[in-house]
């Protein structure tokens, strides 16, 4: 997808919670004599998200149950259970508290940070689910697989065919001396237009074009990769730069605020490479261990990606999601792709959306 704030070149990004979609069926209780258990009004994606803000503490995860339209959240007992329902959304008992997910995901960062892996909370099952690629064998798996297995059912060790790389070539979209990229999506800060996109895109550029050797369009200002993944660079031309992702038919969408994602939500993602692809939103708070360093906090989705689609925009409707970082595949045969949040990246740089 081309990023039209440079010419001809669009960008997007979607938002969404920090939730989960799956299909789960509703569990009540009656009697002959019990009022009706209260039902959970139909919520919308946004509505859901929204709702899920209001459980911070004392709950285990949330998901968005879209076959129903609900927000599902996970407690332990029936105390939390009950102030969830108050709330407007559906309780699910389970086994694992926050704290001890929280737990099992220090104690892989201390003891199992192998390049080639990833771990994330899946609220759908109250595991920290453990991904290890192509490239994790041996000494270094038995480690890992040490590790994971000391943790019990907390915890669950899969593997990847692919390769987890960050999307970074040389090729289209936008150009620097060593490396090309793909635009994420235009802001304004301190009254001044810029753009986001990768920050190991921002680590490896530090002059941009619009094409291949072509006339300076903007600088990178500031990058951080590892342990995050965002860059932010000002234009230094007279580039169009609106708010809007390029679609590759013809047409844009238009972008108009930021927002944390849902696990289980609908996405998009556009990049130079492999123009649009979507797909759903399967964990949040992400650590990803590449080769080149740990990044945390990331979205995980099973959207395709290749090199050169780094720092590209996920989208949802109207909402910026992420910037592509890295994963593993390809959009030929399937993959999964990590994208860097928009809000802390808009906050760490004083910006917003424009």
């Amino acid at each position: 997808m081309k990023h039209r704030r440079i010419p001809k070149r669009r960008v997007l990004i979607a938002g969404a919670g920090a939730l989960a979609l799956a299909a789960t069926g509703t569990l009540t209780l009656a009697s002959a004599h019990a009022a009706p258990a209260p039902t959970a009004a139909r919520l919308t994606p946004a509505a859901a998200t929204a709702l899920a803000s209001q459980f911070k503490t004392g709950t285990a995860g949330a998901f968005y149950d879209a076959r129903a339209g609900k927000l599902v959240v996970n407690v332990v007992d029936e105390a939390a259970a009950r102030t969830v329902r108050a709330k407007g959304a559906e309780a699910r008992i389970v086994q694992h508290t926050q704290a001890q997910l929280d737990a099992a995901r220090h104690t892989l960062k201390a003891k199992a940070t192998v390049p080639g892996t990833s771990w994330s909370m899946d609220p759908r099952t109250n595991k920290v689910v453990v991904t290890a690629d192509r490239t994790v064998k041996g000494a270094a798996l038995d480690r890992l697989t040490k590790v994971v297995g000391s943790l019990g059912d907390k915890a669950e060790l899969r593997r990847t065919k692919g390769e987890f790389k960050r999307f970074i070539a040389g090729g289209d979209a936008i150009w620097g001396d060593s490396a090309r990229c793909s635009l994420g999506f235009n802001v304004v800060k301190g009254g001044q237009p810029y753009f986001l996109t990768a920050g190991h895109c921002g680590n490896a550029v530090k002059s941009w074009s619009d094409k291949q050797g072509g006339q300076e369009i903007a600088t990178t200002e500031e990058s951080s990769f590892p342990g995050n993944d965002y860059s932010i660079a000002k234009y230094t031309g007279d580039t169009p730069h609106p708010s809007e992702v390029d679609l590759y038919n013809g047409s844009t969408q238009k972008i108009t605020k930021a927002a944390e994602g849902t696990v289980g939500e609908k996405v998009q993602r556009s990049g130079s490479t492999t123009q649009v692809h979507d797909g759903s939103v399967k964990a949040l708070n992400a650590t990803v261990n590449y080769q080149e360093g740990t990044v945390e906090g990331l979205i995980q989705t099973d959207v395709c990606a290749e090199p050169g689609d780094s720092g590209g925009a996920l989208f949802d409707g109207e909402t910026a999601l992420g910037l592509t970082s890295g994963g593993s595949g390809d959009c030929s045969g399937g993959g999964e792709t990590f994208f860097q949040p928009v809000p802390e990246a808009l906050q760490a740089y004083g910006a917003e959306i424009g």
